[in-house]
């Protein structure tokens, strides 16, 4: 279901747009490729000079290499466009600091304490927040199994997934309807 009609006329200032593209390694590791780019519709004048519509102020790239457990084995950040020359484009080596972390234990927290406010770039910061969920995406019946909880599963292990979302709650409609092996038995 789409947004509501917009209530009033609108013109386009700004976009931003996010991608994250996960990639399986020959090796058994993955590489995950995060871009950012924000781009004015008009002419912009920055403190380092003017920006014409439609070039990017920014223009980012963020790759991690992550192993089957989601920890993070290697990182590199590279900068095509920013509004400081010379002085944006030099922090990319500091996202060597996100090696050694995994994207499921504390990875948002462990991020803005080795890379927030001076000690990163706020964009590439700010995209690396979006790499476990898209990871997690890129990993569901690929390396991990999105089992659907019928008869056919013999698992004794809970899918990965259920408890994690609003609509995969083990008291809800949906894991009833389509997990109904692990639907959250109301207490007697």
């Amino acid at each position: 279901m789409p947004l509501s009609t917009p209530v009033s006329r609108r013109a386009l200032r700004h976009s931003r747009v996010i991608d994250v593209q996960a990639y399986a390694r020959e090796d058994g590791l993955w590489d995950i490729d995060a871009h950012i780019t924000d781009i004015k519709s008009f002419d912009a004048t920055l403190a380092s000079g003017p920006r014409p519509a439609g070039m990017p102020l920014h223009d980012l790239h963020l790759r991690i290499t992550v192993d089957s457990e989601l920890t993070i084995v290697e990182a590199e950040a590279a900068s095509d466009a920013v509004p400081y020359p010379g002085f944006c484009n030099t922090i990319g080596p500091a996202y060597k600091l996100l090696i050694g972390l995994n994207l499921l234990n504390n990875f948002r927290r462990e991020l803005k304490q080795r890379l927030g406010g001076i000690a990163g770039c706020t964009h590439l910061t700010e995209l690396a927040q979006v790499l476990p969920t898209a990871t997690v995406q890129a990993f569901a019946g690929d390396v991990w199994a999105t089992r659907d909880g019928a008869g056919t599963d013999v698992s004794q292990e809970q899918p990965f997934q259920l408890d994690k979302c609003h609509a995969l709650r083990t008291d809800g409609g949906a894991v009833a309807q389509y997990y109904p092996r692990w639907v959250a038995k109301a207490p007697a």
